[in-house]
Protein backbone atom coordinates (compact mmCIF):
# COMPACT_ATOMS: atom_id res chain seq x y z
CA UNK A 1 0.00 0.00 0.00
CA UNK A 2 1.78 3.41 -0.88
CA UNK A 3 0.60 6.84 0.09
CA UNK A 4 0.43 8.96 -3.18
CA UNK A 5 0.41 12.21 -1.70
CA UNK A 6 -0.75 14.47 1.48
CA UNK A 7 -4.15 14.50 1.90
CA UNK A 8 -7.07 14.68 4.38
CA UNK A 9 -9.37 11.74 5.38
CA UNK A 10 -12.29 13.97 3.97
CA UNK A 11 -10.40 14.52 0.74
CA UNK A 12 -9.96 10.96 0.62
CA UNK A 13 -11.10 8.61 2.37
CA UNK A 14 -9.11 6.02 1.13
CA UNK A 15 -5.16 7.67 0.89
CA UNK A 16 -3.44 4.63 0.78
CA UNK A 17 -3.79 2.76 -2.33
CA UNK A 18 -2.63 -0.87 -3.35
CA UNK A 19 0.31 -0.82 -5.71
CA UNK A 20 2.82 -2.80 -7.50
CA UNK A 21 6.68 -2.39 -6.95
CA UNK A 22 9.86 -4.91 -7.68
CA UNK A 23 10.96 -6.17 -4.02
CA UNK A 24 13.63 -4.16 -2.95
CA UNK A 25 17.53 -5.37 -3.16
CA UNK A 26 19.57 -5.21 0.41
CA UNK A 27 22.67 -2.60 0.00
CA UNK A 28 25.62 -2.95 1.82
CA UNK A 29 25.04 -3.62 5.84
CA UNK A 30 21.14 -4.42 5.34
CA UNK A 31 18.86 -7.10 4.73
CA UNK A 32 15.79 -8.01 3.09
CA UNK A 33 12.51 -8.66 5.34
CA UNK A 34 9.92 -10.75 4.54
CA UNK A 35 7.37 -9.24 6.55
CA UNK A 36 4.50 -10.61 8.22
CA UNK A 37 2.73 -8.49 9.96
CA UNK A 38 2.64 -4.58 10.36
CA UNK A 39 1.39 -2.10 13.07
CA UNK A 40 -1.16 0.75 12.29
CA UNK A 41 0.02 3.68 14.16
CA UNK A 42 -1.41 6.92 14.56
CA UNK A 43 1.87 8.55 13.20
CA UNK A 44 0.76 7.38 9.72
CA UNK A 45 -2.45 9.56 10.08
CA UNK A 46 -0.29 12.66 10.63
CA UNK A 47 1.83 11.65 7.41
CA UNK A 48 -1.66 11.09 5.32
CA UNK A 49 -3.11 14.53 6.68
CA UNK A 50 0.69 16.36 6.37
CA UNK A 51 1.90 16.86 10.37
CA UNK A 52 4.79 15.11 9.50
CA UNK A 53 4.99 14.94 5.70
CA UNK A 54 7.18 12.34 3.60
CA UNK A 55 10.09 14.11 1.60
CA UNK A 56 9.37 12.00 -1.34
CA UNK A 57 6.31 10.61 -2.89
CA UNK A 58 5.29 7.85 -3.41
CA UNK A 59 6.00 6.17 -0.26
CA UNK A 60 5.11 2.85 1.58
CA UNK A 61 4.37 3.83 5.41
CA UNK A 62 4.58 1.11 8.63
CA UNK A 63 6.88 1.32 10.71
CA UNK A 64 5.75 -1.64 13.32
CA UNK A 65 7.31 -4.15 11.80
CA UNK A 66 8.00 -7.89 12.50
CA UNK A 67 8.77 -10.13 9.48
CA UNK A 68 11.49 -12.64 8.56
CA UNK A 69 15.42 -12.54 7.31
CA UNK A 70 14.71 -13.30 2.84
CA UNK A 71 18.23 -12.26 2.03
CA UNK A 72 21.07 -10.97 3.44
CA UNK A 73 22.64 -7.78 1.81
CA UNK A 74 26.99 -7.27 0.96
CA UNK A 75 28.61 -7.34 4.65
CA UNK A 76 25.69 -8.18 6.79
CA UNK A 77 26.05 -11.22 9.33
CA UNK A 78 24.14 -10.46 12.28
CA UNK A 79 21.17 -12.00 10.90
CA UNK A 80 21.05 -15.36 8.85
CA UNK A 81 18.08 -16.14 6.58
CA UNK A 82 14.59 -16.97 8.58
CA UNK A 83 15.66 -15.46 11.30
CA UNK A 84 12.42 -13.39 13.09
CA UNK A 85 13.15 -9.82 13.05
CA UNK A 86 11.32 -6.47 13.85
CA UNK A 87 11.98 -2.75 12.81
CA UNK A 88 10.55 0.06 14.48
CA UNK A 89 10.32 3.94 13.53
CA UNK A 90 14.03 4.64 13.95
CA UNK A 91 15.40 3.16 10.29
CA UNK A 92 19.23 4.79 10.09
CA UNK A 93 21.06 7.51 12.26
CA UNK A 94 24.71 8.96 11.15
CA UNK A 95 26.16 7.81 14.35
CA UNK A 96 28.71 10.51 14.45
CA UNK A 97 26.88 14.00 15.40
CA UNK A 98 26.84 15.14 18.77
CA UNK A 99 22.97 13.47 19.99
CA UNK A 100 24.28 10.04 18.56
CA UNK A 101 27.66 9.51 20.34
CA UNK A 102 26.11 11.05 23.81
CA UNK A 103 23.55 8.00 23.57
CA UNK A 104 20.31 10.48 21.97
CA UNK A 105 20.31 8.92 18.72
CA UNK A 106 16.98 9.88 18.56
CA UNK A 107 17.55 12.96 18.24
CA UNK A 108 20.00 12.77 15.68
CA UNK A 109 19.10 15.86 12.98
CA UNK A 110 20.06 13.15 9.86
CA UNK A 111 17.88 10.72 11.41
CA UNK A 112 15.34 8.72 9.10
CA UNK A 113 12.16 6.89 9.84
CA UNK A 114 10.68 3.90 8.88
CA UNK A 115 7.58 4.27 6.48
CA UNK A 116 8.21 8.13 6.07
CA UNK A 117 11.71 9.18 4.95
CA UNK A 118 12.19 5.66 3.84
CA UNK A 119 9.51 2.43 2.89
CA UNK A 120 8.13 0.84 5.46
CA UNK A 121 5.92 -2.19 6.48
CA UNK A 122 2.56 -2.53 4.42
CA UNK A 123 4.10 -4.41 2.23
CA UNK A 124 5.36 -7.78 1.57
CA UNK A 125 9.30 -6.98 1.49
CA UNK A 126 11.33 -3.67 2.85
CA UNK A 127 14.97 -3.71 3.82
CA UNK A 128 16.88 -2.19 6.89
CA UNK A 129 20.30 -1.63 8.47
CA UNK A 130 21.27 -4.50 9.92
CA UNK A 131 22.18 -2.29 12.92
CA UNK A 132 18.55 -0.89 13.10
CA UNK A 133 16.76 -4.75 13.06
CA UNK A 134 15.68 -6.71 16.37
CA UNK A 135 15.24 -10.12 16.99
CA UNK A 136 11.56 -10.75 18.60
CA UNK A 137 11.24 -12.93 21.60
CA UNK A 138 9.59 -16.50 20.75
CA UNK A 139 6.78 -16.18 23.29
CA UNK A 140 4.93 -13.31 20.85
CA UNK A 141 3.01 -13.96 17.84
CA UNK A 142 4.11 -11.80 14.92
CA UNK A 143 0.89 -9.79 15.57
CA UNK A 144 1.82 -9.54 19.40
CA UNK A 145 4.86 -8.44 18.67
CA UNK A 146 4.27 -5.44 16.06
CA UNK A 147 3.26 -2.93 18.79
CA UNK A 148 5.79 -3.43 21.33
CA UNK A 149 8.35 -2.16 18.17
CA UNK A 150 6.87 1.60 18.69
CA UNK A 151 3.33 2.17 20.85
CA UNK A 152 5.67 0.03 23.33
CA UNK A 153 8.99 1.13 23.18
CA UNK A 154 7.97 4.85 22.86
CA UNK A 155 5.26 4.37 26.17
CA UNK A 156 8.24 2.94 27.72
CA UNK A 157 10.27 6.24 26.98
CA UNK A 158 7.61 8.07 27.87
CA UNK A 159 7.30 6.02 30.95
CA UNK A 160 11.27 6.89 31.92
CA UNK A 161 11.25 10.75 30.88
CA UNK A 162 8.09 10.66 33.55
CA UNK A 163 10.56 9.48 36.48
CA UNK A 164 7.68 7.31 38.06
CA UNK A 165 8.84 5.27 41.23
CA UNK A 166 6.77 3.03 43.09
CA UNK A 167 4.30 4.62 45.04
CA UNK A 168 3.46 7.58 42.77
CA UNK A 169 1.04 8.27 40.77
CA UNK A 170 0.57 8.17 37.20
CA UNK A 171 -2.02 9.64 34.56
CA UNK A 172 -2.61 8.61 31.35
CA UNK A 173 -4.25 10.86 28.84
CA UNK A 174 -5.87 8.95 26.36
CA UNK A 175 -5.95 4.83 25.88
CA UNK A 176 -4.98 3.62 22.52
CA UNK A 177 -2.15 1.12 21.92
CA UNK A 178 0.66 2.78 23.81
CA UNK A 179 -1.35 3.83 26.79
CA UNK A 180 -2.49 0.06 27.14
CA UNK A 181 1.06 -1.52 26.99
CA UNK A 182 2.18 1.35 29.90
CA UNK A 183 -0.57 1.00 32.23
CA UNK A 184 0.69 -3.24 31.90
CA UNK A 185 4.29 -2.32 32.15
CA UNK A 186 3.42 -0.17 35.14
CA UNK A 187 1.95 -2.85 36.93
CA UNK A 188 4.33 -5.08 36.85
CA UNK A 189 7.11 -2.74 37.44
CA UNK A 190 5.69 -0.21 40.29
CA UNK A 191 3.49 -2.51 41.79
CA UNK A 192 2.53 0.16 44.34
CA UNK A 193 1.90 2.76 42.11
CA UNK A 194 -1.68 3.65 40.94
CA UNK A 195 -2.31 4.99 37.35
CA UNK A 196 -5.51 6.74 36.63
CA UNK A 197 -6.77 7.24 33.32
CA UNK A 198 -8.06 9.95 31.25
CA UNK A 199 -10.36 8.75 27.96
CA UNK A 200 -12.97 10.35 25.61
CA UNK A 201 -15.19 7.33 25.67
CA UNK A 202 -16.59 4.53 28.13
CA UNK A 203 -15.46 1.61 25.92
CA UNK A 204 -11.78 3.33 26.40
CA UNK A 205 -11.88 3.51 30.11
CA UNK A 206 -13.80 0.14 30.37
CA UNK A 207 -10.59 -1.11 28.87
CA UNK A 208 -8.64 0.20 30.88
CA UNK A 209 -10.18 -0.56 34.47
CA UNK A 210 -9.94 -4.90 32.70
CA UNK A 211 -6.31 -3.41 33.10
CA UNK A 212 -6.02 -2.81 36.28
CA UNK A 213 -6.63 1.36 36.35
CA UNK A 214 -7.13 2.58 39.76
CA UNK A 215 -9.45 4.79 38.00
CA UNK A 216 -10.53 6.24 34.54
CA UNK A 217 -12.25 9.14 34.16
CA UNK A 218 -13.16 11.41 30.86
CA UNK A 219 -11.17 13.92 29.49
CA UNK A 220 -12.22 17.02 31.62
CA UNK A 221 -13.16 14.86 35.16
CA UNK A 222 -11.10 15.18 38.02
CA UNK A 223 -9.40 12.26 39.67
CA UNK A 224 -9.59 11.64 43.68
CA UNK A 225 -5.90 12.22 44.20
CA UNK A 226 -3.44 14.62 42.37
CA UNK A 227 -0.83 12.74 40.33
CA UNK A 228 2.83 12.65 40.32
CA UNK A 229 3.33 12.41 36.48
CA UNK A 230 0.74 12.23 33.16
CA UNK A 231 2.08 11.07 29.98
CA UNK A 232 -0.32 12.21 27.26
CA UNK A 233 -0.82 9.99 23.66
CA UNK A 234 -3.21 11.78 22.12
CA UNK A 235 -3.25 13.79 19.26
CA UNK A 236 -5.42 16.87 20.86
CA UNK A 237 -4.27 19.81 22.78
CA UNK A 238 -7.30 19.87 25.31
CA UNK A 239 -6.19 16.84 27.33
CA UNK A 240 -2.90 18.75 27.64
CA UNK A 241 -4.67 21.93 29.20
CA UNK A 242 -6.64 19.46 31.77
CA UNK A 243 -4.01 17.23 32.54
CA UNK A 244 -1.56 19.94 33.88
CA UNK A 245 -4.36 20.96 36.63
CA UNK A 246 -4.00 17.72 38.48
CA UNK A 247 -0.03 18.14 38.51
CA UNK A 248 0.81 17.88 41.70
CA UNK A 249 3.81 20.54 42.62
CA UNK A 250 7.07 19.59 40.79
CA UNK A 251 4.93 17.25 38.50
CA UNK A 252 5.85 16.60 34.51
CA UNK A 253 3.58 16.29 31.93
CA UNK A 254 5.18 13.96 29.14
CA UNK A 255 3.53 14.62 25.97
CA UNK A 256 3.98 11.09 23.43
CA UNK A 257 2.89 12.59 19.95
CA UNK A 258 5.05 13.06 16.96
CA UNK A 259 2.44 16.19 16.44
CA UNK A 260 -0.82 17.44 17.43
CA UNK A 261 -3.55 18.28 15.64
CA UNK A 262 -4.36 22.11 14.59
CA UNK A 263 -8.05 22.29 15.20
CA UNK A 264 -8.31 22.60 19.13
CA UNK A 265 -5.35 24.66 19.19
CA UNK A 266 -7.44 27.67 20.73
CA UNK A 267 -7.31 25.34 23.82
CA UNK A 268 -3.37 26.84 25.16
CA UNK A 269 -5.50 29.84 25.33
CA UNK A 270 -6.92 28.87 28.18
CA UNK A 271 -3.60 27.93 29.97
CA UNK A 272 -3.69 30.19 33.47
CA UNK A 273 0.01 30.09 34.77
CA UNK A 274 -0.72 29.50 38.30
CA UNK A 275 -3.74 26.71 38.31
CA UNK A 276 -1.97 24.74 35.12
CA UNK A 277 2.27 25.89 35.52
CA UNK A 278 3.24 27.09 38.73
CA UNK A 279 5.25 25.12 41.58
CA UNK A 280 7.43 23.63 39.23
CA UNK A 281 5.42 21.98 36.94
CA UNK A 282 6.70 21.02 33.61
CA UNK A 283 6.09 19.93 30.17
CA UNK A 284 8.45 17.32 28.64
CA UNK A 285 8.02 16.17 24.74
CA UNK A 286 9.17 12.10 23.72
CA UNK A 287 11.09 12.73 20.51
CA UNK A 288 11.46 9.55 18.38
CA UNK A 289 13.12 6.44 20.11
CA UNK A 290 16.57 4.91 20.08
CA UNK A 291 17.34 1.65 19.07
CA UNK A 292 18.03 0.99 23.13
CA UNK A 293 14.41 1.77 23.61
CA UNK A 294 13.52 -1.44 21.46
CA UNK A 295 15.51 -3.39 22.56
CA UNK A 296 14.99 -2.83 26.35
CA UNK A 297 11.13 -2.97 25.77
CA UNK A 298 11.39 -6.24 24.27
CA UNK A 299 13.54 -8.24 26.99
CA UNK A 300 10.82 -6.13 29.89
CA UNK A 301 7.74 -7.19 27.98
CA UNK A 302 8.52 -10.54 27.38
CA UNK A 303 9.72 -11.29 31.18
CA UNK A 304 6.52 -10.31 32.20
CA UNK A 305 5.38 -10.97 29.78
CA UNK A 306 3.00 -8.51 28.32
CA UNK A 307 0.10 -9.77 26.32
CA UNK A 308 -0.88 -6.62 23.95
CA UNK A 309 -4.58 -6.60 22.78
CA UNK A 310 -4.72 -6.53 19.24
CA UNK A 311 -7.27 -6.68 16.38
CA UNK A 312 -6.11 -7.83 13.23
CA UNK A 313 -6.91 -6.57 9.20
CA UNK A 314 -5.93 -7.87 6.39
CA UNK A 315 -3.03 -5.32 4.46
CA UNK A 316 -5.85 -4.85 1.43
CA UNK A 317 -7.99 -3.01 4.85
CA UNK A 318 -5.69 -0.49 5.75
CA UNK A 319 -7.49 2.17 4.81
CA UNK A 320 -10.10 0.62 7.38
CA UNK A 321 -7.64 0.31 10.27
CA UNK A 322 -6.30 3.99 10.01
CA UNK A 323 -10.39 5.36 9.71
CA UNK A 324 -10.79 3.03 12.69
CA UNK A 325 -8.01 4.59 14.49
CA UNK A 326 -8.68 8.23 13.35
CA UNK A 327 -12.73 7.81 14.57
CA UNK A 328 -11.21 6.37 17.97
CA UNK A 329 -12.47 3.07 17.53
CA UNK A 330 -10.03 1.51 19.67
CA UNK A 331 -8.59 -1.78 21.54
CA UNK A 332 -5.64 -1.93 21.96
CA UNK A 333 -3.85 -2.10 19.15
CA UNK A 334 -4.36 -2.50 15.25
CA UNK A 335 -2.02 -4.82 13.17
CA UNK A 336 -2.31 -5.33 9.24
CA UNK A 337 -1.32 -9.19 8.50
CA UNK A 338 0.79 -8.98 5.29
CA UNK A 339 1.50 -12.60 4.19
Amino acid sequence: MILKDVSGFAENPAPLVPAEAPEPVPGKGEILIRVAACGVCHTEIDEIEGRTPPPIFPVIPGHQVVGYVARLGQDAGRFRPEDRVGVGWIHWTCGICDACRSGNENLCPQFRATGRDVNGGYAEFMTVPEAFAHPIPEVFTDAEAAPLLCAGAIGCRSLRLAGLSDGLNLGLTGFGASAHLVLQTVRHRFPHAKTFVFARNERERAFARELGAAWTGATEAEPPEKLHAIIDTTPAWKPVVEAMKHLLPGGRLVINAIRKEEKDKTELLRLDYPVHLWLEKEIKSVANVARRDIAEFLELAADIPLRPEVEEYPLADANRALAELKAGKIRGAKVLRIA
